[in-house]
């Protein structure tokens, strides 16, 4: 299924998860071009409701408009990190059926140039998700200590060379601050001492000031906190991830919670002493190969699917 902008990848495994209740209330957590929004929507009945989140003002659009021709919808200008205050707010803590989280850059973002996200086609040097707030990618490489550059492109892009590109990128602006994509990219590019096959050389840089910009891992792990906090009993927590950071975030988050407390083994005591809060409900999703002949892009997503369990609280 294409859309037209933006390719909205295990869009029909990630649905089928997702929506239990057609009457229930559900968060698509990054919004992006509506891709999976419409497809829950078209899973609700006329009690059902779907909040959208987003930061990028370009999807805020998107949103307002699917808004005005169905009444079900809410979009939400705000990260996904936001969902607990805005469940509070509605009444809806501990009632919500269903989180969605789509993570990373949508198609667009990546594509238009003007966004700042490409190594490939030039455009301001941005990278932000929401244009009218934080620090740019050019602020942060223009200001930024190289001990702070290097760590970041270490930590998030998992750059093996983070220590020299950090030292050319700072060499580089005490004579010409940086200003556009190319020209990071191309000064990337010749630090680099080792180039991967089938990769250019500054994916790992712009990932890793990307993730630094949006604050992308701190909201993610904001985010699983907040949507096992507003699900009901029975609610389904469903995470696409697209690179091995967010993955393990989610993953850890997701075995915490079906472990439960660590005790001794062998004790004769049930699951709800353990204070479980989440059930697995499959193995690791990948998209189809129908999927991957219609978005390369898709290749590296994995979804992983939970339930939230009873607390004792909840127990008559």
């Amino acid at each position: 299924m294409m859309h037209s902008e933006h390719y909205s990848v295990l869009l029909d495994e990630s649905v089928e998860a997702l929506v239990t209740d057609p009457n229930g209330c559900y968060i698509d957590g990054t919004f992006g071009r509506g891709g999976h929004s419409r497809v829950i929507l078209s899973r609700l009945k006329e009690q059902g409701c779907l909040w959208g989140f987003d930061k990028d003002p370009q999807a805020i659009q998107v949103g307002q408009a699917l808004n005005e021709t169905d009444n079900r919808f809410q979009i939400i200008h705000n990260s996904f990190a936001a969902m607990q205050e805005v469940a509070i707010q509605h009444n809806k803590q501990g009632e919500v059926d269903g989180v969605l989280l789509d993570l990373g850059v949508s198609s667009p973002q990546l594509d238009q140039a003007e966004r700042g996200f490409s190594f490939m086609n030039d455009g301001p040097l941005d990278m932000r998700m929401n244009c009218d707030a934080g620090q740019s990618a050019a602020e942060f490489v223009n200001t930024a200590k190289e001990t702070e550059i290097a760590r970041v492109l270490k930590e998030y892009g998992e750059e093996r060379f983070s220590k020299r590109i950090a030292g050319f990128i700072v060499q580089r602006r005490a004579e010409k601050p940086f200003e556009r994509t190319l020209d990071l990219a191309d000064v990337v590019t010749k630090a680099n001492p080792k180039w991967e096959r089938d990769k250019h050389p500054a994916t790992r840089a712009f990932q890793g000031i990307r993730i630094h910009v949006n604050n992308e891992l701190g909201d993610l792990e904001k985010a699983l906190t907040a949507a096992l906090a507003i699900l009901k009993p029975g609610g389904r927590l469903v995470v696409i991830s697209f690179h091995s950071l967010e993955d393990r975030i989610v993953k850890r988050f997701f075995r915490d919670g079906a472990k439960g407390k660590s005790l001794p083994a062998n004790l004769p005591i049930p699951d709800i002493e353990l204070e479980k809060t989440l059930r697995l409900i499959t193995k690791p999703v990948k998209a189809s190969e129908r999927e991957l002949t219609e978005n390369i892009r898709s290749r590296s997503a994995i979804m992983r699917v939970a339930e939230k369990l009873p607390q004792k609280e909840d127990l008559p």
